[in-house]
């Protein structure tokens, strides 16, 4: 986009923003909230039960996107959000530890965020902005990939994937007591941690704290809910009681009807159940339905209680008038969670062991801070209704994610989007309304990639009528499941016995479902999305395996497993 109309969208946005040196004050706070592993059906926005109002209403106000994309899983997501680019360039091409040999010690493959680029914290620092982070950071390991090393100014971060919501308690034996960094230095939890909470009380205090100052701020607010395990304070536990008692099908189908009188998705839209050899509700023994009633009724109060604090958050912002200057974007870094974290080895000992030995999971015990429990694939598939599959899969539930986009100085108001919107999109259009440059190959004299994800900016301000065009073309992969789209038509590759272990073709526009593969019938389509995706694995340096021999996201054990001596089921 030309500097010209970039100025003069600058100053529709803010009626003082005459140029990139704006005066700081002028220029728009930025509020990133991240929500782990929620799906694309929870919020009632988007067609769930659950109560979100405070969610609901940014979401109504302002754009909500239907075709809004990410990755598979919450590390290469979380990459592309801050990085602007394809999550193979930027470090976190698969997930640490989930290496196949071949993928070992490449480029792109570091499992952290590497230095091939510059973040969007880094860029809005250097330019006056004050950066905060709190939450979940997985993106490296060690104090060189730590947000205080890649552009925050301040820092309370979850070092790994999942942790506790109630206390320190970690996922895995190796990281049994979880890791938290404040600005980079290791830090305890206090007694009366809550996740949701306490990151929003953080970031509170980080804005407050420089309020005065007059400068911007962009905050990142990664919250851990409502990843596993499954928890939430007493005041929300109980809130659900009894709603899921009738099983997924019945909700899947309330859901899809109350998503078809929004326009969300089309009339001709159906409920996806989880794969068939998963059990289907009616053939749960009665103890079983209680149980996994149970498990949904955790997560939607995780999800409530993300809501509720969210909502203290722009509350603050109101009181301080600082609301009318910020542009928040809502999104989640995937799809909904149908692993089962039984399913995790690792070389110190097995999840499945670890967990019954250390936690308590209990029918009466599930959702406390003791328990160590997760959705399952039923549910999961639930909240990825009208769409196939979960998180850990390039089918449209893995990578099809609730998303909106809220301002009041935006043109768009009360506008529902079906363009398609990448989550590589997030960092060019804060840089660009912040009056910062997108396509440079160097910063501060050192060669760098440019961001691959375009600014939303003159589609939000009404100035386009599309961002990517209908021809647009956008490939995924990790852990050898791969997907390429061009337009409605999307080929998917999914190992066994999730797929065929080869490409299978799909016109999203005709089966949003996935589940008619034409992939016979439209060689001429085959041949140039076999074309686009090669395209996509030179311009990204990929190694492309066939299959990756990881348990967790292949596990199907999630009913068999024995949480303890009584099953987690009720008596």
């Amino acid at each position: 986009m030309n500097k010209i109309i970039v100025l003069l969208l600058l100053t529709l946005f803010s009626s003082s923003a005459l140029s990139e040196g704006q005066k700081e004050a002028d220029k728009p706070n930025f509020l990133l909230i991240v929500a782990d592993d929620l799906g694309y059906s929870d919020l009632g926005s988007f067609g769930g039960e659950i109560q979100t109002p405070h969610l609901d209403a940014l979401a109504n106000k302002g754009v909500k996107f239907t075709n809004f994309y990410s990755a598979p899983t919450c590390s290469p997501a979380r990459a592309m959000m801050l990085s602007g680019m394809d999550n193979h360039l930027v470090g976190l091409g698969t997930q640490k530890y989930y290496w196949a040999e071949e993928q070992k010690g490449r480029p792109g493959y570091e499992g952290y965020l590497n230095n091939r680029f510059v973040t969007v914290a880094t860029r809005l620092k250097d330019a006056g902005y004050h950066t905060y982070m709190a939450g979940k950071w997985h993106l490296g390991y060690d104090e060189s990939s730590f947000p205080s090393s890649r552009g925050f100014e301040e820092s309370f971060a979850l070092v790994e994937g999942g942790a506790s919501h109630l206390d320190q308690r970690g996922v895995i034996p190796k990281a049994a007591k979880a890791n938290y960094i404040k600005d980079g230095k290791p830090v305890d939890l206090p007694e009366d941690f809550f996740s949701s909470a306490f990151y929003t009380d953080t970031l509170i205090n980080n804005i407050e704290s420089h309020r005065k100052d007059g400068k911007p701020f962009f905050a990142y607010a990664a919250y851990t809910a409502p990843h596993w395990p499954l928890q939430a304070p007493k005041a929300f536990l109980d809130k659900y009681q009894g709603v899921y008692d009738k099983g997924y099908g019945e909700i899947a189908q309330q859901r899809l009807a109350r998503m078809q009188k929004m326009a969300i998705v089309d009339e001709n839209a159906v409920v996806q159940s989880a794969p068939d050899f998963y059990p289907k509700w009616d053939k749960l023994t009665p103890s079983q339905q209680a149980r996994e009633a149970r498990l949904m009724e955790v997560y939607a109060a995780m999800v409530d209680a993300l809501d509720y604090n969210i909502g203290r958050l722009i509350e603050y912002l109101k009181k301080t008038k600082q609301f009318e200057n910020t542009v928040i974007v809502f999104v989640s870094d995937n799809g909904a969670e149908g692993a089962d974290p039984m399913d995790i080895t690792t070389p110190a000992q097995p999840n499945a062991q670890w967990i019954p030995e250390n936690f308590d999971n209990s029918f009466a015990n599930i959702g406390k801070a003791n328990s160590f429990v997760s959705v399952g694939p039923g549910w999961a598939a639930v909240s990825s209704t009208p769409s196939r599959l979960f998180k850990g899969f390039t089918a449209e539930g893995g990578i099809k994610v609730p998303a909106f986009i809220f301002s009041p100085k935006l043109a768009r108001q009360s506008h529902l989007s079906h363009e398609f919107i990448s989550v590589k999109d997030i960092a060019p259009t804060f840089l660009e309304l912040a009056g910062l440059p997108l396509d440079s190959a160097s910063y501060h004299e050192r060669a760098v990639l440019p961001m691959t994800g375009k600014s939303m900016l003159r589609y939000l301000m009404d100035q386009e009528d599309t961002l990517h065009g209908a021809d647009f073309n956008e490939a995924w992969e990790l852990f050898g499941r791969r997907a390429v789209r061009s337009g409605d038509w999307k080929m998917v590759w999914l190992n066994e016995p999730w797929g065929n272990d080869r490409w299978q073709l799909y016109n999203l526009a005709n089966d949003p479902a996935e589940s008619k593969d034409v992939f016979s019938q439209f060689p001429e389509v085959v041949a140039k999305l076999t074309k686009i995706w090669e395209q996509y694995v030179a311009q990204n340096e990929m190694v492309v395996v066939d299959k990756v021999d990881i348990q967790y996201t292949n596990g199907t054990s999630h009913y068999q497993h024995k949480m303890n001596s009584d099953g987690g089921l009720p008596k």
